[in-house]
């Protein structure tokens, strides 16, 4: 069994039914902080060989859903369990019978927790979408990247923290309602809408006109000149992120260049402070560069790559990534002064196990 002792969130019991993507890092961030989560692992579909870490805290049973044992042997967990999370097509749930109703009315108290990309309601629900759609009509992803195309970054906005975090959250306050109330409740996630809130700022300032709507326009995507990234001598690259007047100065102080040559929020002034700082720092090398701002002042830093990251002095001192299972891998987060979160192995567990465990066989 995974000891479920250690973290602020240690006594809560979760179910995920097992898929990949954001129900997976949402398990792995719940599992972290304390959480006793099982995962109800369907055959053929263990991943942990490829990526170990998201699947790291839980203890493991093997069912099969499309079979009427595998899904009452869920049902007996569920029915013990404070929370679910789900992340099915539109429907698959119902089909299966382990849909919010049925669940609900064995557990009255439980938290079914689902997500989706599209969400269950409008013309998408149910069709296929991964993030980069997601975020395409939250209208996150136009505001990302050069002036000439759009460019996804990575799964981390939609999946992870558009859906994951928003999906744990949600959980999370579900739980606590249900501990003040008995009731419990469906709480849906979607990509779509999570992507939407965290770009409340940039909603906001569109509709104030101060946000202008395109890329590199504007004064954190890349437009300000002193806040973006740029070549080196040597090819790689640092971010300049000098947005504060200080800053400002300390960059053109580290760079050589007369602070009141220009004027950094004139917007006409940008292409030509642009063109001066870009020659500038291809003048040398990067770690050249990252020596000589390394006070800080000028909100300079080396753009590392995955392997050059856990080994920067600042990640080492906190220890964000520790070696494990033959790799490196980031630590739990955020960080807890009394009821630290803590990263443990997967073991694989039977329902009969958990039950005796939850005091309910």
């Amino acid at each position: 069994m995974v000891a479920a002792t250690h973290g602020p969130l240690a006594g809560l019991r979760i179910v995920e039914l097992d898929m990949p993507g954001t129900v997976l890092f949402a398990g792995m961030l719940l599992a972290d902080l304390g959480c006793d989560v099982i995962r109800i692992r369907r055959p053929g579909s263990e991943g942990s060989a490829v990526a170990a870490p998201l699947y790291r805290g839980r203890s493991q049973v093997l069912l099969d859903l499309s079979q009427a044992a595998g899904r009452e042997q869920a049902l007996s967990l569920i029915a013990e369990a404070d929370g679910v999370i789900e992340g099915y097509r539109p429907g698959v749930a119902e089909q299966i019978g382990l849909d919010p109703a049925r669940c609900l009315a064995l557990n009255p108290r439980l938290v079914y927790a689902r997500t989706s990309g599209w969400g269950r309601e409008g013309p998408l629900a149910g069709t296929p979408g991964n993030d980069i759609n997601h975020l395409a009509l939250s209208g996150a992803l136009h505001a990302i990247g050069p002036a000439a195309a759009p460019v996804p970054p990575l799964n981390l906005i939609g999946e992870y923290a558009g859906g994951a975090l928003y999906l744990a959250l949600g959980l999370v306050s579900g739980i606590l309602a249900a501990q003040a109330t008995g009731r419990g409740q469906v709480i849906e996630a979607s990509q779509i809408d999570g992507v939407a809130s965290m770009m409340s700022l940039y909603y906001a300032l569109h509709a104030s006109g101060r946000w202008v709507d395109a890329r590199t326009a504007n004064m954190v995507d890349g437009g300000a000149p002193y806040y973006r990234c740029y070549a080196c001598a040597d090819g790689r690259h640092v971010a300049v992120g000098a947005l504060e007047p200080q800053a400002f100065r300390a960059l053109c102080a580290g760079l050589g260049i007369a602070a009141d040559r220009f004027d950094p929020y004139d917007r006409a002034a940008w292409p030509a402070l642009t063109e001066v700082l870009a020659a500038a720092f291809a003048s040398r090398g990067r770690d050249e560069w990252a020596a000589l701002f390394e006070s800080g002042d000028g909100c300079v830093t080396p753009v590392l790559s995955l392997t050059e990251a856990p080994l920067h002095p600042q990640n080492r001192a906190r220890g964000t990534f520790a070696a494990r299972d033959g790799g490196v891998q980031p630590v739990p987060t955020p960080r807890f002064s009394v009821t630290p979160a803590e990263a443990l192995p997967p073991v694989d567990e039977s329902v009969e196990d958990v039950l005796a465990r939850w005091g309910a066989a």
